[in-house]
């Protein structure tokens, strides 16, 4: 992975975090499900987002590797298995 996308994706990680503790004092608080279900729908998302940006940075290092050194077949398991984890 590319350093600028790991801090980006890091980045991106510390605002969900955030936003989850904000969700979980929005429950203490006792706001109604109504506004819940929007921002954990939010969350997602945000999270959906961030694993496909990650997804896709595995794939273009996979494609780059394998072209390299001639290890398709095993880079293409691996990646195969991240994708149908991350479904």
């Amino acid at each position: 992975m590319v350093e600028d996308e790991r801090h980006a994706i890091e980045a991106r990680l510390a605002r969900i975090e955030g936003h989850i503790h904000g969700v979980h004092r929005m429950a203490h608080e006792g706001r109604p499900y109504p506004e819940l279900v929007h921002q954990i729908t939010a969350v997602r998302s945000a999270l959906d987002s961030v694993l496909q940006a990650i997804v896709e940075d595995l794939v273009s290092e996979c494609v780059a590797t394998a072209s390299n050194r001639g290890k398709v077949t095993s880079l293409v398991e691996e990646l195969r298995e991240v994708v149908a984890s991350a479904l």
